[in-house]
């Protein structure tokens, strides 16, 4: 039998094995007996081919490279997709569980570092820290009180979407003495009594919250879910604050209603598109906090994101369910090995 092979996406991984994230444990896979390898030459930069997963087993997704059924049908070898982190957009789940791939992620992992990543940009919002730091840097001290922070107690939190990270949002800011006001949609309805979050409309979500979060997942009706008509609903003196996905948000949209004054400013540790143009306006305005899409990559998430995706590729490899699949019917009967090319 062909030993099991896993090839690491070289999106953001050197041919040694070294990613952006530093060292993530692929050790653990030879001493688990399998074999991987950093997809040559640099293997495409935005998507793999058939030809380029043709000789694997496994894909470790570092970034975000798009897997269709179409593709996965034309590489007959390949069983799994594993990504490190929690989004899987782009990643045509139900069309691979067809094709008998299972996908995984590391949502655990993300929980509570973009938590923490959308607490900080909430306090820097509060407190205009990126501003009073311009202003401490360019020796302006006498205009130290036209950059007063608003603060945080009393005001209204809307978190959009809450799921593992929205929940842990919450947790997080209820000892701030703010009121959390999200979405009311059915399958958040549990998690909102237990947490003592408020369910209103998108409608009075925009229009009453002082700090709007986000925290979805990018889907075909989440796309650009902040849009001109939710900003408009906005007071001016609120804030945005994005830490899922880019395309969560009318990125044209929110350059006008900041430009206007519609909304007070933002935090963005996502773009659309990544990276930005030189020229975006965004990376210019002052009441604009711009992260790369990193504020989440602690060591903890390292740690943990990688021991989770190692943990998968194991567990797949030698016919076990992982804990973090995300279509439980590849293994309605047992897990369904794929015949190997």
């Amino acid at each position: 039998m062909n030993q099991y092979v896993v090839g690491i996406s070289a999106d953001l991984a050197a041919p040694d094995g070294l990613t952006v994230f530093g060292d993530i444990g692929l050790d653990r896979l030879t001493d688990a007996g399998l074999r991987w390898e950093v997809f040559p030459d640099g293997g495409a930069p935005h998507a793999p081919t058939p030809e380029m997963l043709a000789p694997y087993d496994a894909v470790l997704s570092l970034g975000h490279w798009p897997f269709s059924r179409d593709l996965v049908a034309a590489a007959p070898r390949l069983k799994h997709v594993a990504r490190f982190g929690a989004g899987y957009d782009g990643i045509d789940v139900a069309g691979l569980a067809e094709e008998g791939v299972i996908v995984t992620n590391t949502p655990l992992a993300a929980r509570r570092p973009l938590a923490t990543a959308a607490l900080t940009f909430l306090l820097a919002l509060s407190h205009r820290l990126v501003e009073n730091h311009r202003l401490a840097a360019g020796g302006d001290w006498e205009r130290r009180g036209q950059r007063r922070g608003i603060g945080v107690a009393g005001r209204t939190v809307g978190i959009v979407g809450l799921g593992g990270v929205g929940s842990e949002v919450a947790r997080l800011i209820a000892p701030l003495g703010v009121r959390i006001v999200s979405e009311d949609r059915p399958s958040a309805r549990a998690r909102a009594a237990e947490l003592g979050v408020e369910l209103v409309s998108r409608t009075r979500l925009a229009a009453e919250s002082d700090f709007v979060v986000l925290t979805a997942a990018l889907t075909p009706s989440s796309r650009h879910l902040v849009d001109a008509g939710f900003l408009a609903a906005m007071r001016p003196t609120a804030y945005v604050i994005n830490v899922g996905r880019g395309q969560l948000i009318d990125q044209a949209a929110l350059t006008e209603a900041l430009r206007a004054g519609r909304i007070a400013g933002a935090a963005l540790d996502v773009l659309d598109p990544e990276p930005p143009a030189p020229d975006e306006p965004l990376l210019r305005m002052d009441n604009v906090i711009v992260t790369p899409h990193s504020l989440c990559w602690t060591a903890d998430f390292v740690r943990d994101g990688s021991g989770s995706v190692v943990e998968a590729l194991v567990d797949v490899a030698r016919g076990r369910r992982p804990v973090h699949t995300l279509d439980a019917s590849v293994y309605e009967g047992g897990y369904r090995a794929r015949p190997r090319a």
